[in-house]
This record gives structure tokens, C-alpha cells and sequence, in this order.
């Protein structure tokens, strides 16, 4: 069945409203003044929808939406059964055709969009009866999407969590995802923010049908922000930031990612990215930016400032920052992994695989226990995404590897490494490097403090500066033998010791997570903000969890937020 168009659903939904007699004055009249559409019932006041997609439906460019505290069984998606468009991204239990719009929830813990199948007796129910595994199409089950903004330019989504939407042979398993065309090379969002967001599921039967990501965006260019956002049990990544070209324009900020195959991942996203003051822990591998020709096209991911600009934080052109995190203890092999996520290595901090112009400065990471921080070539042996030439791109084409891209220009300054490579495998180090070929801008360290030393050793006297030219490679064997197994692309050299994977377990939702200080900020009068409301929705940063060279490692840190944030 097509689609409906937005026209066709906002008759429905005004339909429905006539008949149930609550078409209430704060129904937007598609003037100047923005309207404030009420979902559920909050303090006693009912709203005027029932569900957040009617609401939706409903809204024009401006509007607020409000959802109050339920457990909401958001089903846009069912009527969809072309192939076509669950194999476009643009489905989901809530889709956003309108830009413009604010969709908060009142309260961040108690505002669920709920995966699962309406009926079920719990919130995120892990019951396998009640898992809903989208409309079956050629014999396969589709997946679902949480909440979609599919090509609508500056949509918020705040203060709310999604579960349970889990993959399936369409495009799928993404909790909330900010879609400009995925899979299309071209920007097709301009402008998001996502606030005080949850995504994570309860549920694994196998990898074809696990959540993959948690928040999400894709062929989508800033300006943008994330900030205060959680994600966990994805097999993909717990966030994810993708096929930007260099206008990514991004700042995520108070960031925890849990039990994923990869915390953060981001192919081919450039220009400025900014992750900072963020946790990553309990992951097989706990950041991974990376290039590649066969899939969100175009390569590569390069961090360069667009028009040859300056960062004003690193005061050079690389404008993709990681800065201030805390990345530890992400040694977990038994969390979902599927496709190229599960070739993270496991017991690594942070992966930079044929990412160009990126700098990684003044964070902590601690407790990982093959190594901190790799930079690898990326191999990618699958079919390029629309016919893209690996040479177009600066990628090498290497007979049984594919199109190889090198790690080029990145920098690793200031950082401090605890108790890291304690795998005490062979080339198990703080830091390491793996870069095949020569004639390129060369990576740089500086002043990292790192006890357990750099693969290849010296590294920091060897590469003080980045972008010189490059006239020797630096492709240990040792070190390529110990990256490959650990990633399981090969057999073990004898000896070898790392994290073992004896089935997924997947992590419970922490209680009590920063929900917004003042939910009526900024939006206009209504039953539920009578006076409307004033000061930053945001507030105060609470149960900061960012550690930096001066944060504290470890599980310590992540006791101390969880009990800063009940």
C-alpha cells in the first residue's frame, strides 16, 4: 500500500478529533503564533490526541508537541507493505514529515515509545509473545523503526525513551533516527536536536532481529546537537552519525553509550563533530569513526574544517574533535554484534579506521584491555555504494582487501591511559598505528601519558607533527596478526588472550536518568504550562559523567553517575 500523503493524514487526524469532540483552541492554526498539541493526560488535563502521531499529523511548522507520561504503541507503521519503503528508512511506529516541529516528553523516564506490542503488561517488555517484528514481506519480517524524521528540516526530539524496535530484513532496528535518505549520498535534512533520549531495547532472539541502533542520523547536515542522550544493547552502535559529506556540524555533549558492538560509530561523517564530556564504557569496542566505499555513501570521513577553515578548539583545520570523554572498561564480547560493528576489537577504546583530520585530545581512557586508542586502514572488500571508485576517493585498491583507506592526519594530544592493555597480548599497548601505504599526510602524538607505551614503541618521538608526508609504512605484523584476531577477521597467533564471547547479555536500563529541569521551557502558554515556561529546557548538566585527563576511571565513574542522576 502507498503511503499516505501528509494531506490525507491530517484530514484523518482532524477526523478524528471532530468525533471525539476534543479539537481544542491550542490546535494549530497554521498562522504565526505556534501551537501546542497535547498527548495523554498530564495533572489531571487531558490532551487533545490520544497518540503522538496523530499529534504529529496535525502539526504545522512551529508547533509543540507534548506528550505526557504512558506507554505509547506508536503504529504509523502498519499499514506500510512495500518492500520499496521498508527498504527506505521511511517507517516507523512515529514518522516526522514536517520540519520544525518540537516533540517533548513531560517527563523522560515515563514518556516510552514502545516497540513492543500493544497489550503488553510492561513498559520495554523483554517477553517474546510481545515482541512485534514488523509486517512480514517475501517471507521475512521487516524490522521497525522507533520515532522517523524522514527529510524534515530542525525537528527536536527531547525528554523521552524508545525501545524494543527491532531489525528485520527492511531498513530497521533503529530506536530514534533523524533520516535525510539513507543509502542516497545526499543531504536530504538540514538542522536537528535530540535532548534527554533513551534508546535501547530489552529483547534478543539473534542478530537478524536485534535493535542496531540507538539514536541515529543519517545524510543529515547541521547545524545539530545531542545532548544528555543514552544508548545500549544496540548490535550496531549506541549512536551513530553517518553519510554527512563534510557538514556534519554536530556537538554531542553528555553522551552514554553501554553494551553495544560499538558505543559510537561513524561512517563517512566529516567537517565538524564534536563528542565531549561523554561516557563510553562496557562496549566490545567503545568509539569507532571509520571510511568506507560500500555503504552511507560518500567516503571518505574526514574531519577537516569545510572552506579551509579553523577549529577554534584545536586551533588547527581538524574540526572533528573527541575531547573531555571518559572511555573505559570496554572489554564486553558478549553484547549483539552483526556486520561490520562485530569486526570492532574487543577490549579497545577507541577505533579510528581510515579516518582522516580527526583529533583525540584530553580524555581519560582507562580499563580497556587490549588497547586504548587504534588507528587502522579500513579494508573494505564489499560492493561500493553507487558505483564510487575507490582511487575517486583516496582509497587503495589491494587484491584481497578491497578498497583500503589509511588513517591520515589525525592527532592523539593530551590524553591520559590507566590500567589499559592489561590483555598483556603481544603489541597490546595505550596506543597503536597500522598504515600500509606511503606518500600520505602522516597521524601525530603528543603529550599523552601512557605507562604501557605505543605499537609500534616511540610513536610520539617518531610522529611529533601530523601532516608530514609519509615515506615509510608502518605495517607490523606482530601487530596486524593481534588486531585481525581480535577483531575475529583471522586465526589467533598460539598464545593469545582476549575477551570471550559466550552468548549476549543485555544490559538493564539505569534507573533515574537526567530528565529535563523544566519541560514548559520556552513553549507557549497551555493547560499543561499555564504560563508557558522560562530558562533552558535543558538546565544544568546533571550527573556529568565525562571524564577527561582529570575524570575518574572505571566502574567508580559509572556508580558515581547513576547515583547522581537517581
Amino acid at each position: 500500500m502507498a503511503r499516505r500523503t501528509s494531506v490525507t493524514r491530517r484530514l484523518a487526524a482532524v477526523g478524528a478529533a471532530l468525533l471525539t469532540g476534543s479539537v481544542l483552541a491550542s490546535c494549530s492554526s497554521g498562522g504565526s503564533s505556534p501551537a501546542v498539541l497535547l498527548v495523554g493526560t498530564f495533572h489531571g488535563h487531558a490532551g487533545q490526541y490520544s497518540t503522538i502521531q496523530s499529534a504529529v499529523n496535525a502539526a504545522h511548522p512551529g508547533d509543540y508537541v507534548l506528550v505526557a507520561p504512558g506507554d505509547y504503541h506508536e503504529s504509523d507503521d502498519a499499514h506500510v507493505t512495500s518492500a520499496t519503503l521498508l527498504g527506505s528508512g521511511d517507517h516507523g511506529g512515529v514518522v516526522v514529515h514536517t520540519s520544525n516541529l518540537t516533540i517533548r516528553g513531560m517527563n523522560r523516564d515515563s514518556v516510552i515509545v514502545d516497540g513492543t506490542l500493544a497489550g503488553a503488561p510492561t513498559s520495554c517488555s523483554s517477553d517474546p509473545q510481545y515482541q512485534n517484528f514488523g509486517p512480514v514481506v517475501g517471507g521475512k519480517a521487516q524490522g521497525r523503526n522507533g520515532i522517523v524524521v524522514w527529510k524534515a528540516n530542525d525537528v527536536s526530539i527531547e525528554n523521552l525513551t524508545a525501545c524494543n524496535f527491532l531489525g528485520g530484513a527492511g531498513d530497521s532496528g533503529n530506536q530514534v533516527w533523524w533520516n535525510g535518505g539513507d543509502g542516497s549520498g545526499k543531504i536530504g535534512l538540514t538542522g536537528y536536536t535530540g535532548n534527554y533520549l533513551t534508546g535501547t531495547t530489552s529483547f534478543f532472539a539473534n542478530e537478524t532481529s536485534a535493535a542496531q541502533y540507538g539514536i541515529f542520523s543519517s545524510n543529515a547536515q547541521g547545524p545539530a546537537s545531542w545532548n544528555q542522550i543514552y544508548g545500549s544493547n544496540m548490535n550496531d552502535s549506541g549512536m551513530y552519525v553517518g553519510a554527512c559529506h563534510q557538514v556534519c556540524d554536530v556537538t554531542i555533549d553528555h553522551a552514554w553509550m553501554e553494551n553495544s558492538a560499538l558505543g559510537y560509530s561513524g561512517t563517512n561523517s566529516g567537517g565538524a563533530v564534536v563528542i565531549e564530556n561523554s561516557q563510553f564504557d562496557n562496549n566490545q569496542d567503545g568509539v569507532d569513526t571509520d571510511t568506507q566505499i560500500a555503504g552511507d555513501p560518500p567516503p571518505p570521513q574526514n574531519g577537516a574544517c569545510p572552506n579551509g577553515g579553523t577549529s577554534p578548539i584545536t586551533h588547527t583545520h581538524s574540526c572533528w574533535v573527541f575531547i573531555h570523554n571518559n572511555v573505559h572498561d570496554n572489554n564486553n564480547g558478549n553484547t549483539p554484534e552483526a556486520g561490520d560493528a562485530a569486526a570492532g576489537p574487543i577490549g579497545t577504546g577507541m577505533t579510528v579506521a581510515g579516518g582522516r583530520n580527526d583529533t583525540v585530545m584530553d580524555n581519560t581512557f582507562s580499563n580497556n584491555g587490549a588497547w586504548g586508542v587504534l588507528f587502522l586502514p579500513y579494508p573494505d572488500s564489499g560492493t561500493p555504494s553507487l558505483n564510487q571508485k575507490c582511487a575517486n576517493f583516496g582509497g587503495f585498491q589491494v587484491s584481497g582487501l578491497g578498497c583500503v583507506f589509511e588513517p591520515e592526519g589525525d592527532a592523539l594530544k593530551g590524553n591520559t591511559f590507566v590500567n589499559d592493555a592489561f590483555d598483556a597480548n603481544p603489541t597490546n599497548a595505550d596506543f597503536g598505528q597500522i598504515v600500509l601505504h606511503t606518500g600520505l599526510p602522516s597521524n601525530c602524538y603528543a603529550d599523552n601519558t601512557a605507562p604501557h607505551g605505543s605499537a609500534p614503541a616511540n610513536l610520539e618521538q617518531l610522529q611529533p607533527t601530523c601532516g608530514v608526508t609519509t615515506t615509510t609504512t608502518n605495517g607490523d605484523n606482530a601487530l596486524v596478526a593481534q588486531v585481525e584476531c581480535d577483531s575475529r577477521l583471522a586465526p589467533c597467533p598460539a598464545g593469545s588472550n582476549y575477551p570471550a564471547q559466550t552468548g549476549v547479555r543485555l544490559q538493564a536500563l539505569p534507573q533515574g536518568l537526567p530528565t529535563m529541569a523544566d519541560p514548559c521551557a520556552g513553549v507557549p502558554s497551555n493547560p499543561w504550562c499555564p504560563s508557558g515556561g522560562s530558562g533552558s529546557a535543558l538546565g544544568p548538566p546533571r550527573g556529568s559523567h565525562g571524564g577527561g585527563a582529570h575524570g575518574h576511571a572505571g566502574a567508580a565513574t559509572t556508580t558515581a553517575y547513576r547515583r547522581a542522576a537517581a
